[in-house]
């Protein structure tokens, strides 16, 4: 009679060593997973607002004299896409894409006026809505004044402009939040 091989146990049976497919398969794994990973930090990296003082999305800090004087007509702020207005209520800082449809209105000193020069809404040197298709006044920018050492002295709101007080030298203008118009 022939001997038949032993049985082992199961916890004695040997573990076969990873043959070439299995470690094909776990290297082209671990590349796509570290690929994967690579993409989204990239893609994060390159999604993430990085908003610097002076550009666009940050903020901007003027000498107090960039201010105009009340009732002159507003300042131009290209960088900052703003324009500085002094009212008799206080400085705005008037973002300048219409409220209509964006597009980029103008100052015209014939008129005294902002008027967007697509579809013609026309709003007050305030951004006061005078009339057009646009459904509220121009969006503004936060305003804070700032004395010599650079503490905030005062702050616009949503519903006040910025009084200046004694002792600014300097105003900061946030363009990376924007306060709503009022409704037409």
């Amino acid at each position: 009679m022939a001997e038949q091989p032993e049985k082992k146990a199961p916890d004695e049976q040997q573990t076969l060593p990873v043959n070439r497919r299995e470690f094909l398969n776990y290297a082209w794994g671990a590349a796509m997973a570290l690929f994967m990973a690579e993409m989204g930090v990239v893609t994060f990296l390159f999604a993430y607002p990085r908003f610097r003082e002076g550009e666009f999305g940050g903020t901007f800090t003027l000498n107090a004299t960039a201010v105009p004087p009340t009732g002159a007509p507003p300042a131009d702020n290209p960088d900052g896409k703003f324009w500085l207005a002094h009212g008799d209520e206080g400085v705005k800082a008037l973002y300048k894409v219409c409220t209509h449809l964006g597009c980029l209105y103008k100052w015209v000193d014939t008129n005294e006026r902002f008027e967007c020069p697509c579809h013609g809404s026309k709003f007050e040197a305030d951004g006061t809505y005078i009339e057009g298709p646009a459904p509220r006044g121009l969006d503004q920018f936060p305003l804070a004044a700032l004395d010599a050492n650079g503490n905030e002295l005062a702050r616009s709101t949503d519903t006040a402009p910025l009084q200046l007080p004694a002792g600014t030298t300097s105003i900061q203008v946030d363009t990376g939040e924007k306060i709503q118009g009022k409704a037409a």
